[in-house]
Protein backbone atom coordinates (compact mmCIF):
# COMPACT_ATOMS: atom_id res chain seq x y z
CA UNK A 1 0.00 0.00 0.00
CA UNK A 2 1.11 3.58 -0.43
CA UNK A 3 -1.40 5.59 1.67
CA UNK A 4 -5.09 4.90 0.92
CA UNK A 5 -5.71 2.42 3.74
CA UNK A 6 -4.23 4.99 6.12
CA UNK A 7 -6.43 7.72 4.61
CA UNK A 8 -9.49 5.59 5.38
CA UNK A 9 -8.34 5.27 8.99
CA UNK A 10 -7.83 9.00 9.47
CA UNK A 11 -11.21 9.73 7.84
CA UNK A 12 -12.91 7.34 10.28
CA UNK A 13 -11.03 8.57 13.36
CA UNK A 14 -10.82 12.32 12.60
CA UNK A 15 -13.41 13.01 9.90
CA UNK A 16 -13.66 16.78 10.34
CA UNK A 17 -10.00 17.59 10.91
CA UNK A 18 -8.08 19.27 8.09
CA UNK A 19 -6.10 17.01 5.77
CA UNK A 20 -5.06 19.23 2.84
CA UNK A 21 -4.88 23.01 2.32
CA UNK A 22 -3.92 24.51 -1.03
CA UNK A 23 -4.14 28.27 -1.69
CA UNK A 24 -6.92 28.72 0.86
CA UNK A 25 -8.91 25.67 -0.22
CA UNK A 26 -9.45 23.12 2.56
CA UNK A 27 -10.20 19.39 2.53
CA UNK A 28 -11.06 17.42 5.67
CA UNK A 29 -10.01 13.79 5.98
CA UNK A 30 -13.57 12.63 5.32
CA UNK A 31 -13.98 15.14 2.49
CA UNK A 32 -10.82 13.91 0.78
CA UNK A 33 -11.87 10.30 1.21
CA UNK A 34 -15.41 10.83 -0.06
CA UNK A 35 -14.43 12.93 -3.07
CA UNK A 36 -11.70 10.50 -4.08
CA UNK A 37 -13.98 7.49 -3.57
CA UNK A 38 -16.58 9.06 -5.88
CA UNK A 39 -13.91 9.69 -8.52
CA UNK A 40 -12.65 6.10 -8.36
CA UNK A 41 -15.84 4.88 -10.00
CA UNK A 42 -14.77 6.40 -13.33
CA UNK A 43 -10.98 6.36 -12.90
CA UNK A 44 -9.18 4.53 -15.75
CA UNK A 45 -6.48 1.90 -15.38
CA UNK A 46 -3.88 4.58 -16.07
CA UNK A 47 -4.46 8.25 -15.27
CA UNK A 48 -2.32 10.97 -16.80
CA UNK A 49 -2.49 13.81 -14.28
CA UNK A 50 -1.37 17.26 -15.43
CA UNK A 51 -2.77 19.90 -13.14
CA UNK A 52 -1.70 22.97 -11.20
CA UNK A 53 -1.53 22.75 -7.42
CA UNK A 54 -5.02 22.55 -5.93
CA UNK A 55 -7.11 20.44 -3.58
CA UNK A 56 -8.44 18.80 -6.76
CA UNK A 57 -4.94 17.51 -7.41
CA UNK A 58 -4.94 15.63 -4.08
CA UNK A 59 -8.36 14.11 -4.81
CA UNK A 60 -7.43 13.09 -8.34
CA UNK A 61 -4.11 11.57 -7.28
CA UNK A 62 -5.73 9.52 -4.50
CA UNK A 63 -8.36 8.15 -6.89
CA UNK A 64 -5.79 7.49 -9.62
CA UNK A 65 -3.77 5.04 -7.49
CA UNK A 66 -6.69 3.10 -5.96
CA UNK A 67 -6.77 -0.66 -6.39
CA UNK A 68 -4.28 -1.62 -9.10
CA UNK A 69 -4.53 1.67 -10.96
CA UNK A 70 -1.47 3.66 -11.99
CA UNK A 71 -0.86 7.38 -12.30
CA UNK A 72 1.58 9.37 -14.42
CA UNK A 73 2.08 12.88 -13.04
CA UNK A 74 3.09 15.44 -15.68
CA UNK A 75 4.33 18.94 -15.05
CA UNK A 76 1.64 21.32 -16.39
CA UNK A 77 4.41 23.81 -17.18
CA UNK A 78 5.83 21.47 -19.82
CA UNK A 79 5.08 22.40 -23.45
CA UNK A 80 1.76 21.00 -24.59
CA UNK A 81 3.43 19.12 -27.44
CA UNK A 82 5.66 17.30 -24.95
CA UNK A 83 2.69 16.45 -22.72
CA UNK A 84 0.72 15.19 -25.71
CA UNK A 85 3.65 12.99 -26.75
CA UNK A 86 3.93 11.41 -23.30
CA UNK A 87 0.18 10.88 -23.10
CA UNK A 88 0.20 9.25 -26.53
CA UNK A 89 2.98 6.88 -25.47
CA UNK A 90 1.01 5.79 -22.43
CA UNK A 91 -2.29 5.54 -24.32
CA UNK A 92 -0.59 3.54 -27.05
CA UNK A 93 0.23 0.71 -24.68
CA UNK A 94 -2.87 -1.21 -25.66
CA UNK A 95 -2.22 -4.13 -23.37
CA UNK A 96 -1.18 -1.85 -20.54
CA UNK A 97 2.05 -1.29 -18.68
CA UNK A 98 4.50 -4.01 -17.73
CA UNK A 99 6.25 -4.12 -14.37
CA UNK A 100 9.94 -4.23 -15.37
CA UNK A 101 12.01 -6.48 -13.14
CA UNK A 102 14.79 -5.04 -11.04
CA UNK A 103 17.28 -7.56 -12.39
CA UNK A 104 17.77 -5.46 -15.53
CA UNK A 105 16.64 -1.90 -14.75
CA UNK A 106 16.52 0.71 -17.43
CA UNK A 107 15.73 -1.80 -20.16
CA UNK A 108 11.98 -2.26 -19.83
CA UNK A 109 10.48 -1.86 -23.28
CA UNK A 110 6.71 -1.21 -23.39
CA UNK A 111 6.59 -3.21 -26.60
CA UNK A 112 8.51 -6.21 -25.28
CA UNK A 113 6.97 -9.54 -24.36
CA UNK A 114 6.61 -8.77 -20.66
CA UNK A 115 3.55 -9.49 -18.47
CA UNK A 116 0.63 -7.59 -19.95
CA UNK A 117 -1.88 -5.46 -18.11
CA UNK A 118 -5.06 -7.50 -18.01
CA UNK A 119 -7.43 -4.75 -16.88
CA UNK A 120 -8.53 -6.85 -13.91
CA UNK A 121 -8.21 -6.20 -10.20
CA UNK A 122 -8.73 -2.45 -10.53
CA UNK A 123 -11.36 -2.48 -7.81
CA UNK A 124 -14.16 0.02 -7.28
CA UNK A 125 -13.22 1.26 -3.81
CA UNK A 126 -10.64 3.64 -2.41
CA UNK A 127 -8.27 0.90 -1.27
CA UNK A 128 -4.62 0.10 -1.75
CA UNK A 129 -3.67 -2.55 -4.26
CA UNK A 130 -1.17 -5.38 -3.70
CA UNK A 131 2.16 -4.14 -2.38
CA UNK A 132 4.23 -5.43 -5.31
CA UNK A 133 2.08 -3.82 -8.01
CA UNK A 134 3.06 -0.54 -9.65
CA UNK A 135 1.09 2.60 -8.85
CA UNK A 136 3.28 5.47 -10.10
CA UNK A 137 4.78 6.23 -13.49
CA UNK A 138 7.50 8.72 -12.66
CA UNK A 139 9.00 11.08 -15.19
CA UNK A 140 12.48 12.48 -14.84
CA UNK A 141 14.55 14.54 -17.24
CA UNK A 142 17.17 12.87 -19.40
CA UNK A 143 19.56 13.87 -22.15
CA UNK A 144 16.75 13.74 -24.72
CA UNK A 145 13.74 16.02 -25.02
CA UNK A 146 11.36 13.31 -23.76
CA UNK A 147 11.65 12.59 -20.02
CA UNK A 148 12.57 9.10 -18.90
CA UNK A 149 9.65 7.11 -17.47
CA UNK A 150 10.01 4.64 -14.60
CA UNK A 151 7.56 2.73 -12.45
CA UNK A 152 7.40 2.42 -8.71
CA UNK A 153 5.70 -0.21 -6.56
CA UNK A 154 3.35 0.48 -3.68
CA UNK A 155 5.73 -1.33 -1.33
CA UNK A 156 8.63 0.97 -2.29
CA UNK A 157 6.74 4.06 -1.14
CA UNK A 158 5.44 2.39 2.01
CA UNK A 159 9.02 1.58 2.98
CA UNK A 160 10.03 5.14 2.06
CA UNK A 161 7.28 6.55 4.29
CA UNK A 162 8.41 4.49 7.25
CA UNK A 163 12.03 5.56 6.75
CA UNK A 164 11.34 9.28 6.25
CA UNK A 165 8.85 9.52 9.13
CA UNK A 166 11.49 7.99 11.40
CA UNK A 167 14.35 10.13 10.08
CA UNK A 168 12.52 13.49 9.98
CA UNK A 169 10.38 12.88 13.07
CA UNK A 170 7.04 13.59 11.36
CA UNK A 171 4.03 13.42 13.71
CA UNK A 172 0.27 13.91 13.39
CA UNK A 173 0.67 17.27 15.13
CA UNK A 174 2.82 18.64 12.30
CA UNK A 175 1.58 20.98 9.60
CA UNK A 176 3.79 20.65 6.51
CA UNK A 177 4.17 23.37 3.88
CA UNK A 178 5.62 22.28 0.52
CA UNK A 179 5.39 25.48 -1.56
CA UNK A 180 6.66 24.02 -4.84
CA UNK A 181 4.76 22.27 -7.67
CA UNK A 182 3.06 19.01 -6.73
CA UNK A 183 4.18 17.57 -10.07
CA UNK A 184 7.76 17.60 -8.70
CA UNK A 185 8.66 14.38 -6.88
CA UNK A 186 9.82 16.23 -3.72
CA UNK A 187 6.40 17.78 -3.19
CA UNK A 188 4.30 14.89 -4.48
CA UNK A 189 6.06 12.62 -2.00
CA UNK A 190 5.52 15.13 0.83
CA UNK A 191 1.78 15.12 0.10
CA UNK A 192 1.57 11.32 0.11
CA UNK A 193 3.81 11.06 3.19
CA UNK A 194 1.50 13.35 5.13
CA UNK A 195 -1.58 11.38 4.03
CA UNK A 196 0.16 8.21 5.23
CA UNK A 197 1.20 9.75 8.56
CA UNK A 198 -2.10 11.53 9.24
CA UNK A 199 -0.45 14.96 9.21
CA UNK A 200 -1.90 18.16 7.75
CA UNK A 201 -0.43 19.14 4.36
CA UNK A 202 -0.27 22.67 2.90
CA UNK A 203 0.79 23.97 -0.49
CA UNK A 204 0.34 27.05 -2.72
CA UNK A 205 -1.18 27.37 -6.18
CA UNK A 206 2.27 28.63 -7.24
CA UNK A 207 5.41 29.56 -5.36
CA UNK A 208 5.09 33.02 -3.87
CA UNK A 209 7.21 34.34 -1.01
CA UNK A 210 4.41 36.43 0.48
CA UNK A 211 1.91 33.57 0.39
CA UNK A 212 4.44 31.20 1.96
CA UNK A 213 5.17 33.72 4.71
CA UNK A 214 1.46 34.12 5.36
CA UNK A 215 1.08 30.36 5.75
CA UNK A 216 4.00 30.21 8.18
CA UNK A 217 2.67 33.15 10.20
CA UNK A 218 -1.05 32.37 10.28
CA UNK A 219 -1.57 28.66 9.54
CA UNK A 220 0.65 27.23 12.25
CA UNK A 221 3.16 25.63 9.88
CA UNK A 222 5.69 23.49 11.78
CA UNK A 223 7.52 21.87 8.89
CA UNK A 224 8.87 23.09 5.53
CA UNK A 225 9.76 20.87 2.55
CA UNK A 226 11.52 22.77 -0.24
CA UNK A 227 14.63 23.27 -2.36
CA UNK A 228 17.53 25.48 -1.12
CA UNK A 229 16.77 28.39 -3.48
CA UNK A 230 13.25 28.67 -2.03
CA UNK A 231 14.58 28.42 1.51
CA UNK A 232 17.03 31.26 0.90
CA UNK A 233 14.28 33.53 -0.43
CA UNK A 234 11.92 32.75 2.44
CA UNK A 235 14.64 33.13 5.08
CA UNK A 236 16.28 36.34 3.86
CA UNK A 237 13.03 38.13 3.05
CA UNK A 238 11.47 36.79 6.22
CA UNK A 239 14.27 38.28 8.29
CA UNK A 240 14.01 41.59 6.46
CA UNK A 241 10.23 41.70 6.85
CA UNK A 242 10.02 40.47 10.43
CA UNK A 243 8.10 37.28 9.54
CA UNK A 244 7.92 35.07 12.64
CA UNK A 245 9.05 31.50 11.89
CA UNK A 246 9.73 30.46 15.49
CA UNK A 247 6.97 27.84 15.25
CA UNK A 248 8.77 25.93 12.48
CA UNK A 249 10.33 22.82 14.02
CA UNK A 250 11.85 21.16 10.96
CA UNK A 251 13.05 22.21 7.53
CA UNK A 252 13.69 19.54 4.91
CA UNK A 253 15.83 20.49 1.91
CA UNK A 254 16.74 18.51 -1.18
CA UNK A 255 17.71 19.11 -4.78
CA UNK A 256 21.15 20.58 -4.11
CA UNK A 257 23.58 21.08 -1.24
CA UNK A 258 22.78 23.84 1.23
CA UNK A 259 25.28 26.69 0.95
CA UNK A 260 26.60 28.45 4.04
CA UNK A 261 24.65 31.66 3.49
CA UNK A 262 21.30 29.90 3.08
CA UNK A 263 21.96 27.78 6.15
CA UNK A 264 22.87 30.81 8.26
CA UNK A 265 19.80 32.76 7.16
CA UNK A 266 17.50 29.79 7.78
CA UNK A 267 18.89 29.27 11.30
CA UNK A 268 18.30 32.91 12.14
CA UNK A 269 14.81 33.03 10.62
CA UNK A 270 13.63 29.70 12.09
CA UNK A 271 15.73 29.42 15.26
CA UNK A 272 13.83 26.41 16.66
CA UNK A 273 14.02 24.26 13.53
CA UNK A 274 16.15 21.23 12.88
CA UNK A 275 17.42 21.68 9.33
CA UNK A 276 17.62 18.46 7.35
CA UNK A 277 19.22 17.96 3.99
CA UNK A 278 19.30 14.69 2.14
CA UNK A 279 20.52 13.10 -1.03
CA UNK A 280 18.22 10.94 -3.10
CA UNK A 281 17.00 10.36 -6.63
CA UNK A 282 13.56 9.80 -8.08
CA UNK A 283 14.58 6.28 -9.12
CA UNK A 284 16.33 5.41 -5.83
CA UNK A 285 14.27 7.29 -3.22
CA UNK A 286 16.23 8.28 -0.10
CA UNK A 287 19.94 7.54 0.09
CA UNK A 288 21.58 9.61 2.86
CA UNK A 289 20.83 12.61 5.04
CA UNK A 290 21.81 14.74 8.00
CA UNK A 291 20.04 17.03 10.45
CA UNK A 292 21.42 20.15 12.14
CA UNK A 293 19.58 20.80 15.40
CA UNK A 294 19.10 24.25 16.92
CA UNK A 295 22.24 25.36 18.72
CA UNK A 296 24.49 22.71 17.18
CA UNK A 297 27.61 24.09 15.48
CA UNK A 298 27.44 24.02 11.70
CA UNK A 299 30.22 22.15 9.96
CA UNK A 300 32.23 24.03 7.32
CA UNK A 301 30.76 23.84 3.82
CA UNK A 302 31.74 20.83 1.83
CA UNK A 303 30.48 17.84 -0.09
CA UNK A 304 29.28 15.73 2.86
CA UNK A 305 25.59 14.78 2.71
CA UNK A 306 25.14 12.69 5.83
CA UNK A 307 24.87 9.04 6.81
CA UNK A 308 22.81 6.32 5.10
CA UNK A 309 19.04 6.66 5.47
CA UNK A 310 17.22 4.05 7.61
CA UNK A 311 16.97 0.82 5.64
CA UNK A 312 19.64 1.86 3.11
CA UNK A 313 23.11 0.40 2.53
CA UNK A 314 25.62 2.42 0.48
CA UNK A 315 28.70 1.34 -1.44
CA UNK A 316 30.99 3.12 -3.88
CA UNK A 317 31.59 0.92 -6.91
CA UNK A 318 33.56 1.42 -10.10
CA UNK A 319 32.09 0.74 -13.54
CA UNK A 320 32.98 -2.95 -13.22
CA UNK A 321 31.04 -3.27 -9.98
CA UNK A 322 34.13 -3.49 -7.77
CA UNK A 323 33.86 -1.87 -4.34
CA UNK A 324 36.22 1.05 -3.78
CA UNK A 325 37.92 1.95 -0.47
CA UNK A 326 37.05 4.94 1.71
CA UNK A 327 37.98 8.22 0.06
CA UNK A 328 37.92 6.87 -3.51
CA UNK A 329 35.26 8.36 -5.74
CA UNK A 330 33.03 6.30 -7.99
CA UNK A 331 29.38 5.38 -8.52
CA UNK A 332 27.15 5.92 -5.49
CA UNK A 333 25.31 2.60 -5.25
CA UNK A 334 22.52 1.66 -2.86
CA UNK A 335 20.70 -1.43 -1.70
CA UNK A 336 17.23 -0.87 -0.27
CA UNK A 337 13.58 -1.77 -0.67
CA UNK A 338 12.83 1.77 -1.82
CA UNK A 339 14.40 1.49 -5.29
CA UNK A 340 12.06 1.85 -8.27
CA UNK A 341 11.22 -1.00 -10.65
CA UNK A 342 13.08 0.37 -13.67
CA UNK A 343 12.39 2.27 -16.86
CA UNK A 344 9.54 2.02 -19.34
CA UNK A 345 11.44 4.21 -21.79
CA UNK A 346 14.21 6.77 -22.03
CA UNK A 347 17.38 4.99 -20.94
CA UNK A 348 20.01 7.58 -21.92
CA UNK A 349 23.10 5.67 -20.85
CA UNK A 350 23.19 7.37 -17.43
CA UNK A 351 20.02 5.74 -16.17
CA UNK A 352 19.41 3.26 -13.36
CA UNK A 353 22.00 0.47 -13.40
CA UNK A 354 22.45 -2.57 -11.21
CA UNK A 355 25.64 -4.27 -9.97
CA UNK A 356 24.54 -7.54 -8.34
CA UNK A 357 21.77 -5.94 -6.31
CA UNK A 358 23.41 -2.51 -5.90
CA UNK A 359 21.69 0.33 -7.80
CA UNK A 360 23.04 3.61 -9.14
CA UNK A 361 21.81 6.50 -11.27
CA UNK A 362 25.36 7.51 -12.12
CA UNK A 363 25.86 10.04 -9.34
CA UNK A 364 29.49 10.20 -8.26
CA UNK A 365 30.80 10.45 -4.71
CA UNK A 366 32.84 8.81 -2.00
CA UNK A 367 32.50 7.54 1.58
CA UNK A 368 34.60 8.84 4.46
CA UNK A 369 34.02 7.62 7.99
CA UNK A 370 30.49 6.51 7.11
CA UNK A 371 29.52 9.89 5.65
CA UNK A 372 28.57 10.10 1.98
CA UNK A 373 30.18 12.88 -0.02
CA UNK A 374 28.32 13.90 -3.16
CA UNK A 375 30.35 15.10 -6.15
CA UNK A 376 27.67 15.22 -8.84
CA UNK A 377 26.41 13.49 -11.94
CA UNK A 378 28.97 11.92 -14.22
CA UNK A 379 27.22 13.76 -17.08
CA UNK A 380 27.94 17.10 -15.35
CA UNK A 381 31.64 16.36 -14.98
CA UNK A 382 34.02 18.81 -16.65
CA UNK A 383 37.08 17.27 -18.31
CA UNK A 384 39.71 19.97 -18.63
CA UNK A 385 43.28 19.19 -19.69
CA UNK A 386 42.73 15.51 -18.71
CA UNK A 387 41.52 16.51 -15.22
CA UNK A 388 38.07 15.51 -13.96
CA UNK A 389 36.29 18.40 -12.25
CA UNK A 390 32.87 18.15 -10.64
CA UNK A 391 30.99 21.48 -10.76
CA UNK A 392 29.65 20.85 -7.26
CA UNK A 393 33.16 20.99 -5.82
CA UNK A 394 33.78 24.35 -7.46
CA UNK A 395 30.42 25.75 -6.40
CA UNK A 396 30.87 24.79 -2.75
CA UNK A 397 34.37 26.35 -2.72
CA UNK A 398 33.09 29.62 -4.21
CA UNK A 399 30.10 29.72 -1.87
CA UNK A 400 32.53 29.86 1.07
CA UNK A 401 34.16 33.08 -0.22
CA UNK A 402 33.04 36.22 1.67
CA UNK A 403 30.73 38.33 -0.47
CA UNK A 404 29.34 35.38 -2.47
CA UNK A 405 25.69 34.49 -1.98
CA UNK A 406 25.60 31.59 -4.43
CA UNK A 407 27.65 30.12 -7.26
CA UNK A 408 27.28 27.93 -10.32
CA UNK A 409 30.05 26.33 -12.39
CA UNK A 410 30.08 24.68 -15.81
CA UNK A 411 32.39 23.47 -18.55
CA UNK A 412 32.73 25.58 -21.68
CA UNK A 413 34.13 24.12 -24.90
CA UNK A 414 37.83 24.90 -25.26
CA UNK A 415 39.98 23.96 -28.28
CA UNK A 416 43.11 23.56 -26.16
CA UNK A 417 41.80 21.92 -22.98
CA UNK A 418 38.67 20.20 -24.25
CA UNK A 419 36.68 22.20 -21.70
CA UNK A 420 37.50 25.06 -19.39
CA UNK A 421 35.89 25.71 -16.04
CA UNK A 422 33.79 28.89 -15.85
CA UNK A 423 31.80 30.13 -12.88
CA UNK A 424 29.05 32.61 -12.16
CA UNK A 425 28.46 34.12 -8.72
CA UNK A 426 25.63 36.09 -7.17
CA UNK A 427 27.19 38.71 -4.86
CA UNK A 428 25.73 38.85 -1.36
CA UNK A 429 26.15 42.63 -1.20
CA UNK A 430 27.89 45.23 -3.30
CA UNK A 431 30.35 43.94 -5.86
CA UNK A 432 32.85 41.12 -5.97
CA UNK A 433 35.98 40.93 -8.13
CA UNK A 434 37.66 38.06 -9.93
CA UNK A 435 40.75 38.63 -7.79
CA UNK A 436 38.70 38.17 -4.61
CA UNK A 437 37.26 34.95 -5.98
CA UNK A 438 40.64 33.58 -7.05
CA UNK A 439 42.30 34.33 -3.73
CA UNK A 440 39.26 33.03 -1.82
CA UNK A 441 39.56 29.51 -3.23
CA UNK A 442 43.36 29.24 -3.30
CA UNK A 443 43.46 27.06 -0.19
CA UNK A 444 40.34 24.99 -0.80
CA UNK A 445 40.46 23.99 -4.47
CA UNK A 446 43.29 22.40 -6.46
CA UNK A 447 44.80 24.68 -9.09
CA UNK A 448 43.69 22.53 -12.05
CA UNK A 449 40.07 22.68 -10.84
CA UNK A 450 39.83 26.45 -10.50
CA UNK A 451 37.69 28.49 -12.91
CA UNK A 452 39.47 30.33 -15.69
CA UNK A 453 36.66 32.86 -16.12
CA UNK A 454 34.26 34.46 -13.67
CA UNK A 455 30.92 36.17 -14.21
CA UNK A 456 28.74 38.23 -11.90
CA UNK A 457 25.06 37.20 -11.99
CA UNK A 458 21.98 39.13 -11.01
CA UNK A 459 20.25 35.80 -10.34
CA UNK A 460 21.01 32.10 -10.47
CA UNK A 461 20.18 30.21 -13.68
CA UNK A 462 17.38 27.93 -12.48
CA UNK A 463 14.97 25.41 -13.93
CA UNK A 464 11.24 25.92 -13.41
CA UNK A 465 11.55 23.62 -10.38
CA UNK A 466 14.16 25.78 -8.68
CA UNK A 467 17.23 23.68 -9.46
CA UNK A 468 20.49 25.09 -10.82
CA UNK A 469 20.86 24.78 -14.60
CA UNK A 470 24.50 24.77 -15.69
CA UNK A 471 23.50 24.64 -19.35
CA UNK A 472 21.48 27.82 -18.85
CA UNK A 473 24.62 29.52 -17.49
CA UNK A 474 26.46 28.58 -20.69
CA UNK A 475 23.54 29.85 -22.76
CA UNK A 476 23.62 33.19 -20.93
CA UNK A 477 27.35 33.50 -21.58
CA UNK A 478 26.97 32.62 -25.25
CA UNK A 479 24.30 35.23 -25.91
CA UNK A 480 25.71 37.88 -23.55
CA UNK A 481 22.53 37.87 -21.51
CA UNK A 482 21.93 41.05 -19.44
CA UNK A 483 21.75 38.95 -16.26
CA UNK A 484 25.46 38.16 -16.57
CA UNK A 485 28.61 40.31 -16.58
CA UNK A 486 32.19 39.15 -17.14
CA UNK A 487 34.57 39.91 -14.27
CA UNK A 488 38.10 41.01 -15.11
Amino acid sequence: MPFLDRLQRWADDRPDETAVVVAGGHLSWSGLRDQAAALVQTAPAITVLSEQNSTRFAVAFAAAVAGQRQCAVLDPAWPQQLQDGITARISGMETGLPDPGRGDPGRADPGSALPAWQGTGLGTGLVDGPADTSFLIGLTSGTTSVPKAFTRSRRSWQESFEASIEFFGLTQDDKTLAPGPLAASLNLYALAECLYAGAEFHSLDHFDVGAAHAAVSHDGITRLVLVPTMLRLLSERGLAGGVDASGVRSIICAGSKLDARTLEAARRWAPNATIFEYYGASELSFVSGAGLRPGDPAEPGGTGIGKPFPGVDIRILNDRGTELPDGSDGNICVRSGMVSNGYLWGDDGQALRCFDGWYTVGDQGYLSGGTLHMLGRRSDMIITAATNVYPHEVEMALASVPGVAAAVAAGMTDDLRGQRVVAGVVPSHGAVTAMQLRSGIDDVLARNKRPLEYFALTELPLTDRGKISRQLLLDWIARNDPRIRRLG
